[in-house]
């Protein structure tokens, strides 16, 4: 990224409020306990700029955050990249709670060319399938959830989130693309939940997500067919906002923030009205994963198989990528 500056500032400290004692003549212990929790705050804003996985730049004078998924290996969501993910949104958190009005906007990219995320990690999906680890499926949906709701929610910051999709977003890439407030799609993107190929289906948010936006009828047809759909089909529905050329898509979220810069408020009350009319509770996305994870313990070795070529071409299309870089 040219032009934008990389912060390693934390957020100014603030000592909380603690009740006082009964009867002591020593406060410190409390002030102390304060003074730790600021310090890990401090640690934690700090640690959002050495992510493993996660490339984060700080742009100042359009108050944007600007993060770039680099997931090790496949370009999909490993468990390790889903703590990179906790951490990054922690990290957000601790870095604006004294300045809340210094973040406006947050945006998430991929690194991997042609591909925004390929979603669940098939390889760790297999492993627990196999193990019919029913705990270890839930675990990681669990984590999975978590994540999205609090990014559909902002993090709790007066900011508008931009998903920029400068590829293919797939299965639980398309799910983690549709909690943000803003989609930039480039036109040869694609999207789609293709879950049904080994039986499955998009079990962190995929439903809910779509029928909220567009209706209970094309959410499940969109699960059941597997289609692929462009960009320019994303659009027409209403689940893509924004549709560029290729190679346009870093312009064209710049472009939004300034076109928007005198009606950030007003927009970000947009968003935020809407999770009041159709709100999306944690509760209902942890029951999903429940069923999801039952779903999971049912394929048949054929399924199994077929989530093996899958994982198979993901690992081909890496070597590739890695190839060309």
């Amino acid at each position: 990224m040219q032009g934008i500056a990389l912060s390693h500032a934390s957020a100014p400290s603030r000592a909380l409020s603690w009740p006082q004692p009964l009867v002591t003549k020593e406060p410190a212990a409390p002030q102390k306990d304060a003074k730790l929790f600021d310090l890990m705050k401090g640690v934690e804003a700090r640690r959002l700029f050495e992510l493993e996985q996660l490339e984060v730049n700080w742009d100042k004078q359009t108050g944007a955050l600007w993060t770039f998924m680099r997931p090790r290996g496949r370009p999909s969501y490993n468990p390790a990249f889903l703590e990179d993910f906790h951490a990054w949104q922690r990290g957000i958190a601790a870095m604006f709670a004294e300045r809340p009005g210094d973040i406006q906007y947050l945006v998430l990219g991929s690194r991997t060319p042609g591909v925004f995320s390929l979603g669940g990690d098939l390889h760790h999906f297999l492993a627990k399938i196999q193990e019919r680890d029913r705990q270890g499926l839930v675990d990681y949906g669990e984590s999975c959830v978590r994540i999205l709701h609090r990014n559909m929610a902002t993090l709790g910051l007066p900011m508008i989130t931009i998903g920029l999709a400068q590829g293919d977003a797939l299965g639980g890439g398309f799910e983690s693309l549709l909690s943000f407030n803003v989609i930039i799609a480039e036109r040869d993107a694609k999207f789609g939940f293709p879950e049904t190929m080994f039986g499955l289906f998009p079990g962190m948010g995929a439903y809910s997500l779509v029928a909220r936006r567009v209706g209970a009828a094309f959410a499940e047809e969109m699960m059941l067919t597997g289609r692929i759909y462009s960009a320019d089909d994303m659009k027409e529905l209403g689940l893509v906002h924004v549709v560029v050329e290729p190679g346009q898509g870093v312009e064209a979220a710049r472009d939004y923030m300034q076109r928007n810069r005198r009606r950030h408020v007003g927009n970000r009350g947009v968003f935020k009205v809407g999770r009041e009319v159709n709100p999306l509770t944690l509760d209902e996305l942890d029951r999903i994963v429940q069923i999801w994870a039952d779903a999971c313990l049912q394929l048949s070795d054929h399924d199994l198989k077929v989530m093996q070529r899958l994982l198979a071409a993901q690992d081909k299309l890496q070597h590739t990528v890695q190839a060309a870089e």
